[in-house]
């Protein structure tokens, strides 16, 4: 096995600069730096966590919390995420919370002592709560901001005016809006927005829903006993339900009922017929999260506290002008 004396030897340096340049590279400079690790990587070095936990009171590790790993909408952050860690020389854990405030309680408290810090997809939890944990640990809230906490978001609700004004100039004049689960932060400024860009339609809220297929299903139901004639979801797991119960009553997009989402299972090649939808920066907005975690763990000079990234607006063959209006 291979010891630290060892890459000290093959770099030519004492041991216990070897040690700071794996642990404090802050503390050396880079030509003595870069010579280490290349002697390391040469040598087939590998530095224990406990070690470095020992030597600057870091474990190396990162916290990153989604509410499921059965939404596809969570692979990109995920994705991003786990390429900023390891750029950063970190270790990524990634925890599923359930969207359950009392289970992001319990993570957060369990693993407060085992890692440098968190990032997360954290829709309900109280902000009193998250501002807590930001005040003993770093902390970086996705999709959801709050005062005091370093926060990546995509910014769905102006991407959702935008899907409004589309519908809108269609001609729709009602509106179903599939809103997310109780308590989210985003939720009632999608739906807010989706209103505001469609001042000549009536936007029906409807909902909660989990971000599930199952939910779209029967979402179809609420959509048409309300007289909607299109349907924006927050999520693209509820489009692809909505879809699925369409066809099985045969109904199709444009033609009975236009529907858009809040975000592109395309890329997935999930979607049929083409869905219009929010391009959304999922895998950037993960990446984001954990650069500024890591240099919150370290410490290092951090960006801007938060951060709000646009999404594009894709119009595709599932919206068009209401049955009534159709050429």
């Amino acid at each position: 096995m291979v010891r630290l004396e060892d890459v000290a030897r093959a770099a030519g340096v004492s041991a216990s600069t070897v040690s700071r340049a794996l642990a404090r590279p802050d503390m050396i400079s880079e030509a003595t730096r870069s010579r280490v690790l290349e002697a390391a990587e040469r040598l087939g070095y590998r530095h224990h966590p406990a070690a470095r936990a020992l030597a600057t009171g870091r474990t190396g590790l990162l916290a990153f919390g989604v509410p499921s790993l059965a939404n596809p909408y969570h692979a990109p952050l995920i994705a991003g995420a786990q390429q900023a860690a390891e750029e950063a020389g970190c270790e990524l854990v990634v925890v599923v919370t359930d969207g359950s405030p009392d289970r992001e309680a319990a993570l957060f408290a369990r693993l407060a002592d085992r890692v440098d810090g968190f990032a997360a997809l954290i829709p309900g939890s109280p902000a009193a709560r998250l501002a807590e944990v930001a005040a003993g640990l770093p902390l970086v809230t996705l999709d959801r901001r709050v005062r005091g906490v370093p926060s990546i978001v995509i910014d769905t609700p102006g991407g959702m005016a935008a899907l409004g004004a589309h519908l809108a100039g269609l001609g729709h004049r009602r509106v179903a809006y599939l809103g997310g689960p109780a308590g989210s932060w985003l939720d009632p400024r999608r739906l807010a927005a989706l209103r505001e860009a469609a001042p000549g339609c009536e936007v029906r809220a409807l909902g909660p829903y989990l971000p599930e297929y199952q939910a779209g299903i029967g979402a179809l139901d609420e959509v048409l006993a309300a007289g909607c004639t299109a349907v924006v979801a927050y999520s693209s797991t509820l489009t692809l339900g909505v879809l699925y119960a369409m066809t099985a009553r045969g109904l199709s997009a444009p033609a009975d009922l236009s529907l858009a989402s809040a975000d592109d299972l395309s890329a997935a090649g999930l979607a049929v017929p083409d869905v219009t939808a929010l391009r959304v920066p999922s895998r950037a907005a993960g990446r984001l999260a954990v650069e500024r975690l890591a240099d919150l763990a370290a410490p290092r000079p951090a960006g801007p506290a938060h951060t709000l990234l646009p999404v594009e607006m894709i119009v595709r063959s599932s919206s068009g002008p209401p049955p009534d209006r159709a050429p």
